[in-house]
């Protein structure tokens, strides 16, 4: 099992002007993270460890944060909270490369959005067999959460589980079975963390490949 705690490295701001790279003081178990971003902004300013294992994400500005590493068949836990105002969030899935969605990378996205975890969004031009629920042509995408919402108060801690074997996804948040597709496209690619607007944090992030 590999264990994604406090994992720094260097820095890639694929496409941006302005882009460094750099190294963070302590690198994890998963080495670097590329940091991607509109304006251009530096890991340690937007992903910083905190006591107890936790780690404070800024939210902003746009983008998200992504292991180097690839994954293809595998378990994923994350768990998070709103430390203040609830808002949006997202973990990114197979990010590959690809199309784009302004700044949103061709991956599937698991939404931790208040009052919307456990959603799948395929993005920029992301596939998967099972229909949308959201209207034809409305945007963003969704395959809506299955379950009555088991999401925990703001300020509580939510667990997101996800199982990946053979192109289905799983989701359970909080130890409800929310979501699942299969044939999902893309198949491969790397854990992403999105930058939203809004202030959360982490902690107790792991992933066991299959």
């Amino acid at each position: 099992m590999v264990k994604l705690g406090w994992f720094g490295g260097a820095l890639l701001c694929a496409g941006l002007v302005g882009c460094a790279t750099t190294t963070a003081p302590v690198a994890g178990a998963l080495g670097a993270l590329d940091i991607v971003t509109t304006p251009a902004a530096r890991l340690d300013g937007v992903w910083q460890a905190r006591d107890g294992g936790v780690i404070a994400v800024a939210g902003k500005p746009s983008g998200f944060i992504a292991t180097r590493a690839t994954y293809t068949d595998y378990r994923l836990h994350v768990e998070w909270r709103w430390p203040g105002k609830p808002g949006n969030g997202g973990v990114l899935l197979h990010v590959a490369s690809g199309p784009k969605d302004g700044v949103w990378p061709y991956s599937i996205q698991v939404q931790t959005k208040h009052g919307a975890a456990g959603d799948l969004l395929p993005m920029a031009g992301a596939t998967f067999s099972e229909p949308l629920t959201s209207a034809p042509g409305a945007y963003p995408a969704i395959k809506a959460h299955t379950a009555p919402d088991s999401e925990r108060a703001p300020g509580e801690w939510n667990s997101m589980d996800v199982l990946v074997r053979g192109g289905c996804v799983d989701v359970t948040i909080n130890g409800v079975r929310q979501n699942s597709v299969t044939i999902a496209q893309p198949a491969t690619g790397r854990i992403g963390f999105q930058l939203e607007g809004t202030p959360y944090e982490l902690r107790n992030l792991r992933v066991e490949r299959l």
